[in-house]
Parts: C-alpha cells; sequence; structure tokens
C-alpha cells in the first residue's frame, strides 16, 4: 500500500447509540429565539461509515451554523479482518448492517429528504465492497456512496474551520481513522486574518477552490493508508507493549516521506495543527481526567507535546489490561489507542509546533456544511 497522492496539475498552486452534539451545532437550548421559524427548514443527515465505526448526524440549519436534531454512533469494526484477506467478512458487514437499519429508522422517523452516507477506507479497500454496498440497498434501502481519499481529507478540513486561530498561517489539519489517516497543509498567509475560517470553508468545493479575494491554498495533501486499527494490525504479532508502540510509531513517520511539508524547513511562528479523530479526543479527555466524556472541554482544548507525552507514557504504564479498565479511555477504545497515539506522537515529533488543537468534529460535520453551503441555506455569521 501506497499513500494516496492528490490529482493535480500544481500542488503549489494548488458503542451504542449517543446522544452528543455534533460540532459547528447549537443544541435547541442555545438555538436563536428565532428557532420557530427554523423548523420548516429542512433536514439534513450525514453518515460517515468507516474501518472502525458508524456514526451519523441529522442536523437542521441554523443561521451560520446547525442544530443537531439526532445523533448515532457505534463500533462495527467493518475493517476486521481486511488487512489478511483483502475483504469484509461476513460477521462484520452483519454488524454494519443492523447499525445502518437504526440509521435508516431514524432518517425515516424525522422525514430527512437531504443526505449523503458516505463510506471511507474499507469499502475503499475491499474487494468485496460493492457487493457489499448493493447488500446495504437491499436491506436497508440507504444508498452508500464510496469517496475517494481527497474528498475525505477535504471535508474533515472544512468541518475544523472554525478551530484555526487568526493568527496561523501555516495550518496542518490531522484526520486519524480506522484505516487511514488524511493530513492536509494550507497556506493561510495570504489571507486576512478575519477571514481564514471563510476561506477554508470555500475548500468544500475542492482544494483548488476560488473565491473572491484571497484563498487558503493547499500546499499539500496525502492519505496514508494506516490508520488506528490498519496500524495495530500491521504489528499485532509484537508481543511487547512498549516495543510495538515504538515500532507503529516510526513505521508511520515513514510513510510519511513523499508529503512535502516533511521535507520542508517550517518556522514554528504562525503554525497551528489541529488534529481530529477518536484518538485525539480520547488522549484530551485522559488529559483532562474526565471518567466520563464531556465534548464541551474537550473540543478546541489546546494540549502541549509535553502533555501528550504525558498521557501516553500514562497508557505504555498501565499496560494493555490497565487500559482496558481505564474509564478515559472506555472499553470501544482501548484497542486502538495506542496505534492512535503512535500516529500522534510521530506527527507532534515531526512539525514546527509544541501545541495542538483538538478538535471533536469531522467527517459528519463536514458533510453537513458542504451540503448547507452548496445550497445556500447558511447565513453569514461566524463558524463555531
Amino acid at each position: 500500500m501506497t499513500p494516496e497522492r492528490p490529482h493535480r496539475a500544481d500542488a503549489t498552486d494548488a458503542q451504542v447509540e449517543t446522544s452528543e452534539l455534533g460540532s459547528g451545532a447549537v443544541s435547541r437550548a442555545d438555538a436563536p429565539s428565532a428557532l420557530s421559524d427554523q423548523r420548516s427548514a429542512p433536514l439534513y443527515a450525514a453518515l460517515d461509515l468507516g474501518t472502525n465505526s458508524c456514526r451519523m448526524l441529522i442536523a437542521q440549519p441554523s443561521g451560520s451554523q446547525f442544530l443537531i436534531i439526532d445523533s448515532f454512533s457505534k463500533s462495527v469494526q467493518l475493517g476486521v479482518g481486511l488487512e489478511a484477506s483483502g475483504r469484509l467478512s461476513r460477521s462484520s458487514m452483519v454488524r454494519t448492517i443492523q447499525a445502518l437499519r437504526i440509521c435508516e429508522k431514524k432518517i425515516e422517523k424525522h422525514g430527512v429528504r437531504r443526505m449523503r452516507l458516505v463510506a471511507t477506507e474499507a469499502c475503499r479497500r475491499a474487494r468485496n465492497a460493492r457487493d457489499f454496498i448493493r447488500q446495504v440497498r437491499r436491506e436497508t434501502g440507504l444508498s452508500l456512496e464510496i469517496i475517494a481519499p481527497e474528498e475525505e481529507a477535504r471535508l474533515a478540513v472544512i468541518s475544523c474551520a472554525p478551530l484555526v486561530s487568526p493568527t496561523t498561517e501555516q495550518l496542518l489539519v490531522v484526520d486519524i481513522g480506522g484505516g487511514s489517516t488524511e493530513l492536509v497543509w494550507i497556506d493561510l498567509s495570504a489571507v486576512a486574518p478575519p477571514d481564514r475560517p471563510k476561506a477554508i470553508m470555500r475548500l468544500h468545493t475542492g482544494f483548488n477552490a476560488q473565491g473572491e479575494g484571497a484563498v487558503a491554498r493547499v500546499v499539500d495533501w496525502i492519505s496514508v493508508p494506516l490508520g488506528v486499527a490498519t496500524l495495530r494490525d500491521q504489528f499485532i504479532d509484537v508481543d511487547d507493549d512498549a516495543a510495538r508502540f515504538a515500532l507503529m510509531s516510526w513505521f508511520f513517520e515513514e510513510n510519511l516521506a513523499s508529503f512535502s511539508p516533511y521535507n520542508a524547513e517550517n518556522p514554528r511562528e504562525g503554525f497551528q495543527i489541529v488534529g481530529t479523530s477518536g484518538t485525539v479526543t480520547t488522549v484530551a479527555a485522559s488529559f483532562l481526567g474526565l471518567k466520563r466524556y464531556d465534548r464541551t472541554k474537550v473540543d478546541g482544548l489546546q494540549m502541549t507535546s509535553d502533555q501528550i507525552d504525558t498521557v501516553i507514557r500514562d497508557y505504555l504504564s498501565l499496560g494493555p489490561e490497565g487500559r482496558r479498565n481505564d474509564p478515559r479511555i472506555g472499553r470501544d477504545r482501548h484497542a486502538l489507542i495506542m496505534s492512535g497515539a503512535a500516529i500522534l506522537q510521530a506527527l507532534m515529533r515531526v512539525w514546527p509546533t509544541d501545541r495542538l488543537s483538538v478538535a471533536d468534529r469531522g467527517l459528519r460535520e463536514g458533510l453537513l456544511y458542504a451540503q448547507m453551503s452548496s445550497d445556500g441555506i447558511l447565513g453569514d455569521g461566524p463558524y463555531t
């Protein structure tokens, strides 16, 4: 497997159900007083079927943001066994279809007509993915769309736009998934500071998006076919916990060799890295000592490299059994947290920053923003 590279003429110019609040969203309690006028606004659904999880949001536009009406998240482990066989297993497909049936019932219950239901790395790689997509359609009525790595990266980027600091001139957005990790490097130096989040939002139309005035310039992007599940599977035969972690971190860094910013000198001043994934939010929750996850405390949190390293050392000292029983990690994530931490540590080691901005947002939020922006239904105003 080799990292997916962009098709561009000029890159340099160019688990169980939850009630979580999505990023960029406001709750009904925090909604504007004109919410009664919103009730006639259309509902949108965004579903992200990844290598490990099936997650969905149903939302309604509200000014420049959206209200979360309903949500769903479940670990389905669709990619179990894929690394060895190249195929989705029967049991993983059964688990996933059971979760998708719940999603379909929610979509029907709310009368959603505008939706994007996407599948990512596991379905991109599996030889029987098309058969699985047809089976999903037959058994649930849902039409899944396998999206390319570039679109996955782009949607993750726009979901993180509200977290970009006005002082940021060079931005790295990292989305650590179950089967792949997307990295996008953006030059914002030509964009006026107040316009930087809006310039990033314009990228929903493509990495070469144009607009009035200066635009966010995508310097380079890469999709590394290593996520928390696939990286773990690469080193599952290494018994020593610390040795396995070190090998995973080194191996991930080796796969960044063709990413042009990896080979360039980049100034520390004006640089920001934003991380979006269950790994990043779990590390943040562990740092905060949260025994019950609280998105309001995690989303937007900044962590230093030293703080991240301290959490990872704590994970290693706990060992596999300790991590399994640690309430900050959770039983759904304990088997994957060290591969995710290995990716995160490699990234913090490579780039010129000692801070990470934590984003509890990602592909689903990006799908919602993109749909609503395309429909011209989002109002002007700050993205939050």
